[in-house]
């Protein structure tokens, strides 16, 4: 599945979100590791649910290539496509370019071309596309034909007026009878604009302890 087919199946599911606060420095997928089953994941009609499966010899050894700190559950495909997606509803648009960081493990088995696509949406409150961001797939020559998962990451800013994200994975089937396109640790993180940076505590404490000790040094020699 291209990410143009990805894109289509997205815009009909836009409606459907949860909504929340925008929230800086942590990761706002759900269930981004797959610990907990495809809790948060929403399935999209006439396509599989991707499953949660166990590291092990049927998919991806603890031993091969993946994230060093992974849990005991991965994800992989299901079927010839396997689609879901979670939304998520900032109840007001952004007013100012917000820096994102988009990250996951994708892979596959060996030298089959099955894949994983991780995929997000940025829309305004009417569910518009204004903007997009992707990481994947990861081929069999990138993987240097080896099974496993491997990191990938996109930067970029939010486009102002962004107050709905939709997250969407794919896996693609193209050879073989399993789908092995894989995923874990799927993360979204939004940085805090620099003027919503205060300085920490510690930090101002001691630069007004030293502007007091300056004023007290000048009128030691004053």
């Amino acid at each position: 599945m291209n990410i143009r087919h990805l894109m289509a199946i997205a815009l009909l599911a836009a409606a459907c979100s949860s909504e929340a606060a925008v929230v800086y420095g942590s990761n706002l997928v759900v269930n981004g590791d797959a610990e907990a089953g495809v809790t948060g994941w929403t399935g999209y009609s006439n396509y599989n649910m991707f499953q949660s499966v166990s590291y092990g010899s049927n998919w991806v050894l603890p031993s091969q290539p993946g994230p060093s700190d992974r849990g005991s559950r991965m994800f992989a495909g299901l079927g010839q496509y396997a689609v879901g997606y979670q939304t998520l509803d900032f109840g007001t648009a952004t007013t100012q370019d917000i820096a994102y960081s988009l990250t996951g493990w994708l892979g596959g088995w060996a030298n089959q071309g099955d894949n994983a696509l991780f995929y997000v949406q940025f829309l305004d409150g009417s569910g518009n596309e204004l903007g997009n961001s992707a990481i994947g797939p990861v081929t069999p020559q990138d993987r240097n034909n080896q099974t496993g998962l491997f990191f990938r990451a996109n930067e970029g800013f939010l486009p102002v007026g962004t107050s709905n994200l939709s997250f969407w994975l794919s896996m693609e089937r193209l050879v073989s009878g399993d789908n092995d396109g894989y995923a874990d640790n799927l993360s979204f993180v939004l940085q805090a604009p620099r003027s919503n940076e205060v300085p920490e505590p510690g930090a101002a404490s001691m630069l007004l302890l030293g502007l007091g000790l300056l004023g007290w040094a000048r009128r030691r020699t004053a």
